[in-house]
């Protein structure tokens, strides 16, 4: 492959839209040049794509592959209403029925429909490792492989799991998470590094959950994860019995006891953050960290709604999610954490920015955000990026009555999936036939 250019219609730099903006991209798919197209001739073909806008491919902070099985599944409430914990019985339900050829299947249907929806990188939070109870590690290479093969761009974030709860022994499909040690884990992690797609796939590392790792292990985990410069992801306080676990244990909440105890929150990714408190979630962002969000799935488990003002206030940094995979579209997802909180609120504007617009503050979250958390260099139009686009139809149905100025808005609240036309990873173009369905 050599040097080649893309024009669209209109470019997404990050805060509006241009017209004609050329995009040069090396051999190594790598954004080179941002030029208008004026700026002399070039000696290199041009792609030029009419009717269409381009962007960033979207970026999904966290992804569990193998729970795109439970679609349909545990959603009828006999008797009386479930909760996230009747859901955790359905997902282990699932686990326990895990081949290495049936997650293969799961996730390259995943993060198909992922890149349906525009996204292109991913971060999995990998910790389904072993086939049965045998401690091999079977699964985590199916990840990879399934992700070359759809064509998405994959940050595999291994996770430590190593109990069943705060305290509490393994059980049920929880064998099939463990890592007996932290030696075993990092062990893996570095056979993991030789085997990776060049250019595409990376690694990351994340310790599952307060509940399922202990505060020692995971300020050791998360110090080698500095170390190594490796991104470091957790779940946080989705729910408030794990709230109130830690407290008894530890006498402070998860994310105070991490902001406490962590040596640094630069690479740190706290997922959910539901029942986190304001104070320490503007203590997370004041520190580097960042918040991710995954409005769908915490709607579907009725997680809650964190309170966010001071957090936003403070211009904390957001990034997105589809999580259980229930639903895979990052249009939705954007819309919804800014609906969500409208409705916990009775104001509208939550996350607007300083002219007031929301549309790029959530286009951020659904791209660079999501690309900061992940240690990844893409999610913006710019020299030194990834060549990860989207191409927009601005003829789809769902946009007209757009203009200049009001097309994020219409993108973000408006637009459906199929406005997603072509997409590139790394700069190679995935074949439009597998794109007919967004059609």
């Amino acid at each position: 492959m050599t040097s080649w250019s893309i024009q669209a219609d209109l470019l997404w730099d990050g805060s509006t839209f241009l017209p004609g903006m050329q995009v040069t991209v090396d051999e190594n798919g790598m954004i080179t040049d941002l030029s208008h197209e004026d700026a002399g001739e070039q000696d290199h073909d041009v792609l030029r794509l009419r009717g269409r806008a381009l962007l960033p491919g979207f970026v999904n902070g966290h992804s569990h592959s193998f729970q795109r099985g439970l679609r349909g599944h545990g959603e009828t409430f006999s008797g009386k209403r479930g909760s996230f914990w009747t859901w955790r019985e359905d997902m282990y339900r699932l686990v326990e029925t895990m081949t290495p050829d049936r997650l293969y299947e799961l996730t390259r249907q995943c993060y198909h429909e992922m890149l349906l929806a525009g996204i292109t990188t991913v971060g999995e939070f990998h910790y389904l490792h072993h086939d049965g109870g045998s401690p091999t590690y079977a699964m985590d290479e199916v990840i990879l492989r399934a992700a070359s093969d759809a064509g998405i761009r994959l940050v595999l974030l291994c996770t430590l799991y190593q109990q069943g709860g705060i305290g509490e022994g393994m059980s049920g499909g929880q064998d099939r998470f463990q890592t007996p040690s932290v030696d075993a884990f990092w062990d893996q992690v570095d056979h993991l590094s030789g085997v990776l797609a060049p250019g595409t796939q990376s690694l990351g590392v994340a310790s599952h959950s307060i509940r399922a790792v202990d505060l020692e292990t995971t300020i050791a985990l998360h110090e080698e994860a500095v170390k190594r410069s490796l991104p470091f992801h957790m779940h946080i306080e989705e729910q408030l019995s794990e709230v109130e676990a830690c407290r008894e244990k530890y006498g402070q909440p998860p994310l105070a006891l991490l902001n406490e105890h962590l040596d640094s929150g630069r690479n740190f990714t706290a997922v959910h953050g539901t029942h986190s408190r304001p104070g320490d979630l503007e203590t997370l962002a004041a520190r580097g960290g960042t918040l991710l969000l995954c409005p769908t799935t915490e709607g579907n488990l009725g997680d809650g709604i964190p309170d966010l003002d001071p957090l936003v206030a403070s211009g904390g940094r957001i990034c997105l999610g589809t999580d259980s995979n229930l639903r895979i579209c990052m249009l939705e997802e954007m819309r919804w954490v800014e609906y969500g909180h409208r409705l916990k609120s009775g104001k509208r504007g939550i996350f607007r920015g300083p002219d007031g617009s929301v549309a790029p503050s959530l286009l951020q979250m659904a791209t660079v955000h999501g690309a900061a958390s992940l240690g990844v260099a893409a999610g913006a139009i710019a020299p030194g990026h990834a060549a990860d686009f989207i191409a927009l139809d601005l003829d789809d149905p769902s946009l007209i009555g757009w203009d200049i100025e009001t097309l994020p808005a219409a993108i973000c609240f408006g637009a459906r999936e199929s406005v997603v036309r072509e997409i590139c990873v790394a700069g190679r173009w995935l074949p439009a036939d597998d794109f007919s369905a967004a059609s």
